[in-house]
């Protein structure tokens, strides 16, 4: 079977750190936050989403399997064709604008 060529240009990405009380955990937390801002848009808590070019895609992917452990941490990333791709119900206040966490 012929893999996918679509580009896609917009991702959501969702994370679970295990061991996040640990040293190690917060040092990967810590890590995977970083290495996501570089490329999408802090939206909530351990969610990213933005545009991304199928280029920055392929480099968030493998600056991330660097800092995780496989074995016990979960990434998950979403991608659309671009932002017009989806639509998006929000329930509640969404009054953070910009980034509140500090890591």
């Amino acid at each position: 079977m012929k893999k996918d060529t679509f580009n896609y240009n917009y991702a959501f990405l969702f994370y679970d750190i295990a061991d996040e009380f640990s040293d190690a955990g917060k040092y990967r937390v810590a890590k995977v936050f970083k290495i996501c801002k570089k490329y999408l848009k802090h939206h909530q808590k351990s969610i990213f989403r933005g545009s991304i070019t199928p280029a920055n895609q392929i480099k968030l992917e493998n600056e991330l399997k660097k800092v995780i452990d496989k074995n016990l941490d979960f990434i998950s990333i979403v991608k659309v064709p671009n932002a017009k791709s989806f639509n998006e119900t929000i329930l509640g206040t969404n009054q953070k604008e910009e980034e509140s966490i500090f890591i």
